[in-house]
């Protein structure tokens, strides 16, 4: 247990470990607690407090149990709730008050299961709290996501529908090799058929999943995280090349994998190649090199850090020039 732990949260762990070893002993309690014996007996005083039964048996046999008064009804989730839940806990969910939400209707689910002092506590913070919505971010339909990681976990061909951001529809067979989370968006990466080459589909434009008898095998090296940022960073409206006078192993730490392309050119110089349809944004991560660089190619990146370097120059007071 963390040693700014609250109480209630020691108290709620002390239930956790009674529940899973019926007998446990106050000195057990009091390891596994990271605390004294005297202070694992009070969190168990404040689960009596709270209502919850627990029994203690003096004696070398003898320890707390919970008691029989307490039973906790069989939680059964849908396999929507189930995904649901996980991608809650992955990119934050900003349904989960709602009751007809598959998220919600799970969180009520075990709200329901626990004992009424505490279900009263955590509903009462479900109905308060109002997080602010992640407007970049972009939640794909639990159901969608299901149907692909089943695909992905059993490595089957899938046919999909596609809606690009352009609104362009499009129908393809692809083998889906894994599924990626990239600042609150959702991502399958996977091998397409009609193209012969390897896509990264937003999952929240997939238009409907249909499982195919065919089967796969992923690439034995795969790195899903690494592909996607290495796909991300191609494909752009200008094209980037810039020379960085450092090495290799200096600027990789600094540069967001969605840049482009690192390569080494010698012991003290690297080149980065890549592709952006905001150079303002690129050229806001270049500035951020603890060495100097040189942008080859790209007009408009070119403009992009010279407006941004008169900006500095002006905010620390040494003009525009």
């Amino acid at each position: 247990m963390k040693p700014d732990a609250t109480p209630t949260a020691r108290a709620l762990v002390t239930l956790e470990l009674v529940q899973g070893s019926p007998g446990i002993t106050a000195g057990r309690l009091a390891d596994k607690l990271g605390v004294s014996e005297r202070a694992a007996r009070r969190y168990v005083a404040i689960l009596r407090e709270a209502g919850i039964l627990i029994e203690s048996v003096r004696g070398p046999y003898g320890g707390y149990r919970v008691g029989r008064g307490l039973r906790l009804p069989p939680l059964v989730f849908t396999a929507t709730e189930a995904l649901g839940l996980v991608m809650a806990v992955l990119d934050g969910h900003h349904d989960a008050g709602d009751p007809t939400d598959p998220v919600g209707g799970a969180l009520g689910k075990i709200v329901r299961a626990l004992p009424e002092p505490v279900a009263a506590q955590a509903e009462a913070v479900r109905r308060s709290a109002a997080p602010a919505p992640d407007r970049a971010a972009a939640r794909p339909d639990p159901g969608t996501t299901s149907a692909l990681v089943r695909a992905c976990s059993d490595q089957r061909r899938v046919r999909l529908g596609y809606r690009s951001e352009a609104g362009s529809e499009w129908i393809a067979e692809v083998d889906p090799w894994a599924l990626v989370v990239r600042h609150g968006r959702w991502y399958l990466l996977c091998h397409s058929h009609a193209a012969n080459a390897r896509r990264a589909y937003r999952i929240d434009r997939v238009l409907g999943v249909d499982l195919l008898d065919q089967t796969f095998t992923p690439p034995t090296d795969l790195d899903p995280v690494a592909l996607l940022e290495e796909h991300l960073a191609v494909g752009w409206e200008y094209t980037v090349e810039v020379v960085i006078d450092a090495p290799l192993a200096t600027v990789a730490p600094c540069l967001p994998r969605a840049l482009g392309r690192l390569e080494c050119v010698d012991a003290g110089t690297t080149r980065l190649v890549g592709s952006t349809s905001n150079p303002t944004w690129y050229a806001e991560q270049l500035a951020g090199l603890p060495a100097s660089y040189r942008i080859v190619q790209c007009p408009e990146l070119q403009y992009a850090a010279r407006v941004i370097g008169q900006r500095l120059l002006a905010a620390s007071g040494s003009g525009g020039t």
